[in-house]
């Protein structure tokens, strides 16, 4: 039996425990949650913005796509206007505060929408209401906590639980960020009943308008196989200038 000396026996201890556990490597120490949940919020959305989006709805029988157009004012002012295809051009949404309205240019009607239905489908999609204006907010609406390394080694966990009192949200909403915490890799959504609902994935990351972000968005929904849909970003851009006069509804009513 070989006997190794007291040092050499701790190093190779060490030296097992960081093969075994990437994070323990690093030595890295998990980013704040404040700063994580600041990041995620204001991920795509800044002073005054506009963006281009295409959207893709993936179904057992078919595929279609949609082009939109996107203008925010901080965070409270959205303006979401379909350009393609033809027959849904000029279908808009718009949020002001934490008032939603959808205008329907095929019957020249505006819908408002109320806080219960901001986590029903966009416009036959898996994505929701607030997912496109962003009305909830995970520092306002979520009590956080920083749960550990993430088990496949991504990132850091990320656990959101909705407070109290709150209506029309997620109950929970799982998030994988990477080690520095600024860029989400993977966010898991639960039900009213604690179900898991869906699982929205990152990819792509580049520098748009000099900020790295991730430009396609796919979303799964857990109950319905054979059902995605991916939101890719074309175009962004920071430091747009948008009037206020942009959220309005007489605005929402332009059929461009």
């Amino acid at each position: 039996m070989i006997r190794l000396s007291r040092p050499i026996a701790l190093a190779l201890s060490v030296l097992a425990l960081l093969v075994v556990d990437p994070f323990v490597a690093s030595a890295q120490p998990p980013p704040s949650l404040s700063e994580i949940s600041e990041r995620l919020d204001d991920l795509y959305r800044s002073r005054a913005s506009i963006a281009r989006m295409e959207i893709e709805i993936v179904t057992p029988n078919r595929t279609r796509s949609m082009r939109i157009r996107a203008w925010s004012r901080g965070e409270n002012r959205s303006l979401i206007r379909i350009e393609a295809p033809a027959r849904e051009r000029g279908t808009a949404t718009l949020r002001r505060d934490r008032n939603l309205w959808n205008f329907l240019p095929r019957i020249s009607r505006t819908i408002r929408v109320p806080p219960s239905m901001m986590l029903s489908g966009w416009m036959g999609s898996d994505l929701t209401n607030d997912d496109l204006v962003r009305s909830s907010s995970l520092e306002d609406d979520f009590d956080g906590s920083v749960v550990g390394p993430d088990p496949e080694g991504r990132g850091w966990l990320i656990r959101y639980e909705a407070r109290p009192g709150t209506v029309g949200l997620w109950r929970r909403i799982e998030t994988v960020v990477n080690q520095a915490g600024t860029i989400p890799i993977e966010s898991r959504y639960y039900d009213r009943r604690m179900r898991l609902a869906r699982t929205m994935t990152y990819s792509e990351v580049r520098e748009m308008d000099g900020r790295r972000i991730p430009t396609v968005l796919t979303i799964q929904p857990n109950d319905r196989p054979g059902h995605r849909t991916v939101m890719r970003y074309v175009d962004l851009d920071f430091d747009a200038s948008v009037s206020e006069s942009t959220f309005s509804l007489s605005e929402l009513e332009q059929q461009r």
